[in-house]
């Protein structure tokens, strides 16, 4: 976890010689599903230009889940705030130009068109931070609703391959009640989401 000095939203950084300038988290607005490549061409604009001193950091928020791909468990990320990159920066000079040519990119969050780019309020910026910690010391969570009487297919455990009835779905504790069928009797089940997938 960060300490509170690491995710201050303002943070003075010193550059060369005895001046200081204060960085702000400011919000691009991105080409949804395009936020990584964004980040990348950032990171190279900003090095090829040597601006590394006004830029402290550049961020896509990702959470962690599990898809279910014939049978298997697939970890994946995404992006917790499609079409979003953040950034920690001084934005001087050409920076903000720099910031809004580069492809995928369609300007940044609360400003106009030509307008000084709009840095998030402190608060704000410590609360999404916290949220990105959050987020990377999180597990990877099941994507899938399940239906109270839906039919699924047991995949882990002792009771491997038999099919069940959904009778309770408890979605806080991913955890299913199931009505599988043992010896020609129906037997109740308790089961984690991670043990079972839909029957096709």
């Amino acid at each position: 976890m960060t300490t509170s000095e690491e995710v201050k939203a303002t943070k003075p950084a010193a550059t060369a010689g005895a001046d200081t300038m204060v960085r702000k988290w400011y919000v691009i607005r991105a080409i949804s599903g395009k936020e990584k490549k964004v980040k990348q061409q950032i990171e190279m604009e900003i090095g090829r230009l040597k601006m590394h001193q006004y830029v402290s950091q550049v961020l896509i928020p990702m959470e962690k889940y599990i898809q279910i791909k014939n049978g298997k468990k697939i970890n994946k990320e995404r992006s917790y705030f499609p079409g979003y990159v953040l950034i920690e920066a001084a934005l001087v000079g050409e920076l903000p130009h720099v910031l809004r040519s580069i492809p995928g990119v369609i300007g940044f969050l609360g400003s106009k068109k030509g307008d000084d780019p709009i840095p998030l309020r402190p608060a704000e910026a410590n609360r999404i931070l916290g949220k990105v910690d959050e987020l990377s010391e999180s597990e990877a969570e099941m994507n899938i609703k399940f239906l109270v009487g839906e039919s699924i297919k047991i995949i882990d455990g002792p009771f491997n391959s038999f099919v069940g009835t959904i009778e309770e779905v408890n979605d806080e504790k991913k955890r299913l009640k199931v009505s599988v069928k043992i010896f020609g009797r129906k037997t109740p089940l308790e089961l984690s989401y991670m043990q079972v997938k839909k029957e096709s």
